[in-house]
């Protein structure tokens, strides 16, 4: 085939300009992205293991969100909640959580002005909030370490009743208020490594009895004591109250999640947090007669091997 310089030249020169633009338009992309990711994300691993860990700052979507809701006050609160602020976050805070549940309020409502403050005050503590929150889970992985990644992804809230939540294995939910203090911050993301790292290993041997739900706080509740044993945030009632414990012993073989928080949280005639205290001290009874059992060792019992072997049901004969 014949090649014609001269009606060759501009066809090259054009396809270069296209090049050289796809190019720079492809480095911006990859350049934001990069920006974008280093303003929500904070990584960092554990030097002993490499277990991968990131602190996921959702609330650095939110001014985007307020100013979009101000622009175009037409448009969907929910939908555009959904688009700017829990779509970029979902694969690493909440796909294929097996507690998704948890943090429907979350995900189901959009933020309302007063979370503004809020969410400025995280922002200007990220440096702080990301100290404490390697801290501790640096310090959990150290006693109870997993091959598997965990993401810490932190949302403004104004309300001061909720508390941090393990969405699933791998993914913990800080609904951050302005009542939070650093060291119940620290305890708390202890607490929820402990349900992530079981999560991860033993959810499918999981029946979902009362007596099940209360092991699986208990065991975490010893494990935030472990790792500060110096921050008590959750006081024990060491004593056996034969009418407290009447009021649920019926219901421990049930499979009832209602009933399982009614008993957790206390009320109706239980003490505040009443099932995470008598499950505490279920798997102390069990400590007690087996003091070298790790971590990770007491992690992987079954609630039968822990009442039994711990004798706890002795404690009310």
């Amino acid at each position: 085939m014949k090649y014609n310089l001269k009606t060759s030249v501009p066809f090259i020169i054009l396809l270069i300009l296209l090049m050289l633009t796809s190019c720079t338009q492809i480095e911006k992309s990859e350049k934001e992205k990069s920006t974008d990711d280093s303003e929500i994300v904070y990584s960092f691993e554990n030097p002993q293991t490499n277990q991968k860990f990131k602190i996921v700052h959702a609330n650095s979507l939110f001014d985007r969100y307020f100013d979009k809701v101000k622009d175009i006050p037409s448009l969907s609160k929910l939908d555009l909640y959904n688009e700017e602020i829990i779509q970029p976050v979902y694969s690493d805070c909440f796909e294929n959580g097996e507690y998704i549940h948890m943090v429907d309020a979350i995900l189901n409502n959009a933020p309302t002005n007063e979370l503004k403050v809020v969410s400025e005050l995280i922002e200007t503590r990220k440096d702080e909030l990301n100290a404490l929150i390697q801290e501790s889970l640096l310090k959990s992985a150290q006693l109870l370490p997993s091959e598997h990644d965990v993401a810490v992804c932190v949302f403004p809230s104004n309300n001061s009743n909720i508390s941090v939540y393990t969405v699933g294995a791998g993914k913990i939910v800080i609904p951050y208020n302005e009542n939070f203090e650093d060291d119940f911050m620290k305890v708390s993301i202890a607490h929820e490594y402990h349900h992530s790292t079981w999560t991860e290993k033993y959810v499918s041997n999981h029946s979902g009895s009362v007596l099940d739900n209360l092991i699986f706080e208990g065991k975490a509740v010893m494990f935030e004591k472990t790792v500060y044993p110096n921050l008590d945030y959750k006081q024990i009632d060491y004593t056996y109250n034969q009418e407290f414990w009447a009021k649920i012993e019926p219901d421990l073989y049930k499979k009832d999640l209602q009933r399982s928080l009614e008993i957790l949280y206390g009320g109706k005639g239980l003490p505040l947090l009443y099932g995470y205290n008598e499950g505490y001290k279920m798997i102390k009874s069990y400590l007690d007669i087996n003091p070298n059992q790790s971590p990770k060792e007491w992690l992987a019992l079954s609630t039968q091997e822990i009442i039994e072997k711990g004798k706890y049901l002795d404690n009310y004969k």
